[in-house]
């Protein structure tokens, strides 16, 4: 399975990954050159302020988290279909125990294949038992949370989490999510179906409103005398009492078969860095080494300070965005000579379509962190400077009119984080 890193061994590991930042540098000035160059060519002209200008009415709080729309770069052309959509926009459902809300196929048309859920819980605030028809990744944001499950053997999963660790429930599998102390927990929920909304999953509370008594009674091998005060409404989010320690849930919910051989959780924290420049950094996480996790991939990227992601693309799935910090800015180029920049802030969604090309450029003074996630079993990419770099050097020169000083200072091996 190939995460499109080599992981060999560390000392080769090092010796491909810590790329000398000159080089970095001197190739992402190479290939500007070469975009500018481009557009010149292509009949791109400087602007006047006053071409610029707009007297209004607008909004100028929301123009000025969005200049790459209010100001366009002059490379962009065309009709892009819209990419970015805030979490902030997002209706929120409020419970006596947490919130939630959802951007899915709905909010952002062209987020076919991924959805996604913000969700809150108080301490001792539950998810309630639930399964549904898409799986299941998250990555916790902010602070602990206790997470149940049974695999397909009914065997029982129970574990708590904390921020940056993940979870995967295939289709299918029922599971719980209940906030710990001192103050519950916020976490991102990416389900591999755009069409997927927090609406229509099967909740233990509908299930058991929605079936006769009698036959309760009759499944349960209780009076139905006993089910009488039953809810016969769903729950979905509720507030309850903190739950006892791990080991007394784990003891409790084992039985007679005991716990799941699988491990639902992935500890992000202990696992290497996939990739470290000075520009950044980059871990990956795949069905490789995340095994349960069979239909999504996921890169947490770290953008320092004038730090970009290269210019790459990813030729096996979408890439659904989520940005958790920081400010940023993408471009995506598509067919037919179209491109269109947006610029990204905390809370953000963004989506690229599969095979297109784009970069993620840190816009801001602090770190910025977004998670990269694709509805595929493994993580892949290709870059500009790797194509280049590999195909033959007169077809490359005859392509962009650069000399071979040029295209020699093009980096061999793809970038991945360029520094400033």
């Amino acid at each position: 399975m190939n995460s499109g890193f080599d992981d060999d061994n560390d000392s080769i590991s090092r010796r491909k990954f810590l790329v000398d930042s000159t080089a970095l540098a001197t190739a992402a000035s190479v290939l500007s050159g070469v975009a500018l160059a481009q557009a010149h060519q292509a009949g791109y002209r400087p602007l006047s302020d006053k071409s610029k200008s707009d007297p209004g009415p607008t909004n100028v709080p929301l123009d000025q988290q969005n200049p790459s729309s209010a100001v366009p770069p002059e490379t962009d052309a065309g009709s892009v279909p819209v990419f970015k959509y805030p979490f902030s926009l997002a209706h929120k459902r409020l419970y006596d125990g947490g919130w939630s809300r959802e951007v899915t196929v709905r909010e952002l048309p062209v987020s076919k294949s991924i959805a996604g859920v913000d969700m809150r819980l108080t301490a001792g605030g539950i998810r309630e038992l639930h399964w549904h028809a898409a799986a299941e990744w998250a990555f916790m944001l902010y602070g602990s949370a206790r997470i149940t499950a049974i695999d397909a053997k009914g065997k029982s999963f129970v574990a708590d989490v904390k921020e940056g660790d993940l979870w995967y429930f295939p289709t299918g599998l029922p599971h719980s999510i209940q906030g710990l102390s001192p103050d519950g927990a916020e976490f991102l929920l990416v389900f591999d179906d755009g069409s997927f909304s927090e609406y229509a999953t099967v909740l233990l509370s509908e299930w058991m409103a929605h079936t006769p008594r009698e036959i309760l009674a009759k499944n349960f091998g209780a009076p139905s005398q006993a089910l009488r005060k039953m809810r016969s409404q769903e729950l979905f989010i509720f507030q309850s009492e903190i739950p006892p320690p791990l080991a007394a849930d784990q003891r409790a919910a084992g039985g007679a078969l005991g716990p799941s051989d699988l491990d639902f959780a992935f500890r992000l924290s202990e696992q290497p860095i996939s990739q470290r420049t000075k520009g950044g950094e980059v871990r990956i996480v795949d069905a490789s080494m995340f095994k349960v996790s069979t239909t999504i991939a996921a890169a947490i990227v770290t953008l320092h300070p004038g730090g970009m992601r290269e210019l790459h693309w990813h030729p096996n799935a979408d890439e659904w965005q989520y940005y958790i910090s920081g400010k940023g800015r993408m471009t995506v180029f598509a067919t037919g000579a179209r491109a269109r920049t947006a610029d990204f802030q905390t809370g953000d969604v963004g989506y690229v379509q599969q095979t297109l090309p784009h970069y993620i450029e840190n816009t801001g003074e602090t770190d910025l962190k977004f998670l990269e996630i694709f509805k595929t079993s493994f993580y892949q990419d290709l870059a500009l400077s790797e194509w280049l770099s590999h195909t033959p050097p007169e077809l490359v020169m005859a392509h962009l009119n650069i000399d071979k000083t040029t295209l020699e200072a093009i980096p061999k091996d793809k970038l991945v984080i360029v520094p400033r």
